[in-house]
């Protein structure tokens, strides 16, 4: 096949950020044009990897900004109404996003979107460009068969597994509140001449070409509701190097940590909790401690560094490639981000679900149904409930057994490369 041009559109952390860069690294190697398209603040990122970057607005908070950013981290990390807070972030600046994707594709064969911004369906259907939607975890399918963990209202979940007319009630109820958000899409495609088209974050975001689940099948299968062309890539594309202030490889001082002793409990909270992380190192370095455990805590920016000198047996770094220290680890403890949680299951580590916002809450539940892990919400978590959860964790053998299993499946799955052999045979038959 001869080299394509195919634009990525992405929006958020890290988490949403990696999958696509492992895709655009496979592109390259394949021989095609990958342009990456999203936030500014990742021009040094695409810049490092050696992918071609084309700007997208709105203008967010940088990592130099870290007031700003904490600030609507914060908002954006409330379980109730995170998923609105994005959405009014993004909303204002719709045309915006428009128009920078609308350069952005000009002369591209393919479009690859993400479930944010919300405009790449309005540029594929106007273009009329080969289009392929994506998802990172299976909370965007929003299935009535295999429902969601809702994050506003976890309990919820059960009477969601009662019956799937349990779940089609709540979505017309969600979708009635979510159209009020997304007025400006429905604005945006009349002022275009186009149709109103289905609801964006429900059927609206699945491209009717191909819709790629980005997450290993151990996670979700395909459901009856789901896009009938959904092809689930059977892993995570793996990506975990920051590329920020000339960063490219692991802090030596934290590979001769590792080599000093036993595996350490590892602490994370991925690239965007760790600005709301509060106490969070601090009570995780006291339960390493009372469990007679070495800590590895990823601290994310130096604002979450916990009061020098460390005890023995802890150290902190800003971050680290998770395919590094991972695997190194006798137990994890994170978020639930969709990155982090395929980081977790390739490790095969057991693993201590902390979620705070988003489809955390789904992907700690379905971790937990695997038998890998355990999950305990961020409000409950402190000093005596992580003691309690990670002890049950590391002395149960079935945990290790288990996620020993699960890590074996995941490392043999390649989602990066499925995925781009995927984006070939839509650019072929078309």
């Amino acid at each position: 096949m001869s080299s394509k041009r195919i634009v990525l559109s992405t929006f958020g952390s890290f988490g949403d950020v990696h999958p696509y860069i492992a895709i655009a690294l496979e592109l390259k190697a394949r021989g095609h044009h990958p342009v990456f398209a999203t936030s500014e603040a990742y021009r040094e990122k695409m810049d490092s990897a050696g992918i071609d970057f084309h700007p997208v607005r709105p203008i967010v908070p940088s990592y130099d900004q870290p007031e700003l950013l904490a600030d609507f981290i914060g908002r954006a990390m409330n379980p109730k109404t995170g998923i609105e807070v994005v959405a009014d972030m993004i909303m204002p600046h719709v045309r915006d996003i428009y128009d920078d994707l609308d350069a952005a594709t000009e002369g591209a064969d393919l479009l690859l979107t993400h479930p944010l911004p919300f405009v790449g369906p309005i540029i594929a259907q106007k273009k009329r460009l080969s289009w392929i939607s994506s998802v990172l975890a299976p909370a965007s399918f929003l299935s009535v068969h295999d429902p969601i963990v809702p994050p506003q209202w976890p309990s919820l979940h059960h009477a969601l597994r009662l019956s799937p007319w349990v779940g089609r009630a709540v979505l017309a109820l969600a979708k009635i509140k979510v159209d009020k958000v997304l007025r400006p899409v429905y604005e945006l495609r009349a002022e275009l001449g186009m149709p109103r088209g289905e609801q964006p974050i429900l059927n609206g975001q699945h491209s009717p070409t191909k819709v790629l689940a980005l997450f290993s099948k151990l996670l979700a299968t395909p459901q009856p509701d789901w896009p009938a062309n959904t092809v689930v890539t059977g892993s995570f594309p793996f990506y975990d190097r920051r590329d920020f202030f000339g960063e490219t490889e692991i802090p030596g001082g934290l590979i001769d940590f590792l080599d000093s002793g036993p595996p350490p409990i590892v602490f994370t909270l991925g690239s965007a909790a760790i600005w709301v992380a509060d106490n969070f190192y601090r009570d995780s370095i006291e339960a390493a401690r009372v469990l007679g455990r070495r800590a590895l805590v990823l601290i994310g920016h130096a604002r979450n560094m916990p009061p020098l000198p460390l005890p023995e047996g802890v150290a902190a770094f800003e971050y680290a490639p998770y395919s590094e220290v991972l695997p190194r680890a006798c137990a994890i403890v994170h978020h639930g981000g969709a990155g982090t949680t395929g980081q977790g299951m390739r490790s095969g580590k057991p693993v201590l679900i902390v979620p705070h916002a988003l489809d955390q809450f789904d992907n700690a539940a379905r971790v937990e149904r695997l038998g890998c892990g355990r999950t305990l919400p961020r409000p409950r978590y402190n000093v005596e409930s992580a003691i309690r959860e990670l002890r049950k964790l590391l002395e149960n053998q079935h945990y290790s057994d288990t996620a020993t299993r699960v890590g074996e499946i995941v490392s043999e799955e390649d989602g990066a490369g499925l995925a781009v052999a995927e984006i070939e045979s839509v650019l072929n038959i078309r």
